[in-house]
């Protein structure tokens, strides 16, 4: 191959393009970055960044030596818009028409907004550098009226309404508290987290946002956003309560960036559809967030959201372009951070399971446990678990324990 182009230049991307060269890559790599930074860490967005610990130099993946020293053609702040997989040519929003021998998709998420969600100041989505660096202006204001409020010479700061308590809700809302702001989080299910890390890890996690001084309003949605010329001033929640703020943050899912994939033949499908070996096409391959794969140990097809298998996936994708052909079978793994606490899980649980705590005992500060289906170990978990939930992590696939384990 003489061109290989990757599109899309966050932790998948930037691994893939350094994969290549490592594995022996010496033709044109052209890597597309549709944003105007260079390929940054997204975990600390929510955290660090967030609340200014971390400043935005703190958050690159690589400097923009890398991409000269490995002769990376690095496009900045340009899109893809269409793939000709007959032509092998990628269309670009500069109008110029790149051909190519090989292509690795890698164009992650965007966020997924409320149905019929306004366009006003306070209204924000978290997913880039710059999402974050918007948000984390707002935070400050608040944070800023509050402290003066305490002063008597403003009415105070409001509270930040959080719209979804999955992973990145949780996590900002943690944020938030710790700045010392108040937050009110809102989801409409009844258990939220229950399908990422099990009904018992999901109410310790609310109890634990409750104890933190959040209010939680589960079972509950927005129904609409009221405003002042451009600017929220609050909502109203599906029950008819309404919340005076100055901040939303939306975060109930996200949606895959295929939209430039459409018309191209390449399968799509809650994600661009690849084989085990990470392959939508001849010559075609995806990696990260984008990705949905046949997982050849586990036989199902899924699509994962995590840092670590955006960068595991994205080597055995540059591998197998080069001809590697070995089949991608990394066992899910993920981890969230609120507060003083981390929770970690290898595999998937099941909707139906029965778990097995390993050690410690649930409600303390760290355990770790099972979960089990048809007998079964189909995923573990652990709750400030520190080294132990990676030696546990042989257990997934073989047969369920009963008892407590020492680990």
């Amino acid at each position: 191959m003489n061109r290989i182009v990757v599109v899309g230049a966050s932790l998948a991307g930037l691994t893939a393009v350094e994969t290549l060269r490592e594995e022996g890559f010496d033709g044109e790599l052209v890597l597309i970055n549709g944003e105007t930074h260079n390929g940054y860490d997204r975990p600390p967005l929510s955290k660090k960044v967030l609340s200014g610990v971390m400043n935005e130099s703190e958050v690159m993946l690589k400097s923009s030596d890398f991409f000269v020293t490995k002769r990376i053609d690095h496009r900045i702040a340009t899109y893809a818009t269409a793939l000709d997989l007959n032509a092998r040519t990628i269309a670009l929003g500069s109008g110029e028409v790149l051909a190519f021998d090989g292509l690795l998709v890698a164009t992650g998420l965007r966020p997924r907004p409320l149905p019929r969600q306004p366009v006003l100041r306070g209204v924000h989505m978290l997913r880039t550098l710059d999402d974050a660096i918007a948000l984390r202006a707002d935070m400050m204001k608040e944070k800023v009226l509050k402290a003066t409020a305490y002063a008597g010479t403003t009415s105070g700061s409001l509270a930040i309404v959080i719209v979804g308590a999955g992973f990145l809700g949780c996590e900002v809302a943690a944020t938030a508290r710790q700045m010392g702001l108040q937050v009110i989080l809102v989801d409409p299910l009844e258990l939220p987290m229950a399908r990422q890390v099990g009904r018992e890890l999901a109410g310790a996690l609310v109890r634990k946002h409750m104890h933190q001084g959040v209010d939680v309003r589960c079972r509950r949605s927005v129904s609409s956003f009221q405003e002042n010329k451009g600017q929220l001033s609050g909502v109203t929640l599906d029950d008819g309560t309404q919340i005076p703020t100055r901040i939303v943050v939306v975060t109930i899912g996200s949606l895959t960036n295929t939209e430039w994939l459409q018309s191209s033949g390449v399968p799509l499908d809650n994600g661009v559809v690849c084989d085990s070996f990470c392959r939508a096409a001849p010559g075609v391959y995806a990696a990260g967030d984008v990705a949905s794969w046949l997982h050849p140990r586990l036989g199902v097809q899924m699509r994962l959201e995590h840092r670590m298998h955006a960068t595991q996936q994205a080597m055995a994708a540059a591998r197998n372009m080069l001809g590697a052909d070995i089949a991608f079978d990394s066992l899910p793994y993920f981890w969230t951070d609120f507060y003083d606490t981390r929770i970690q899980v290898y595999g998937r649980i099941p909707a139906e399971y029965e778990m097995t705590v390993l050690s410690g005992h649930l409600g303390e500060s760290n355990y770790t446990a099972a979960f089990s289906r048809g007998g079964i170990v189909e995923a573990v978990a652990g709750w400030n678990a520190g080294r132990d939930i990676h030696k546990i992590s042989i257990l997934v696939g073989k047969p369920a324990l009963k008892g407590v384990v020492d680990v």
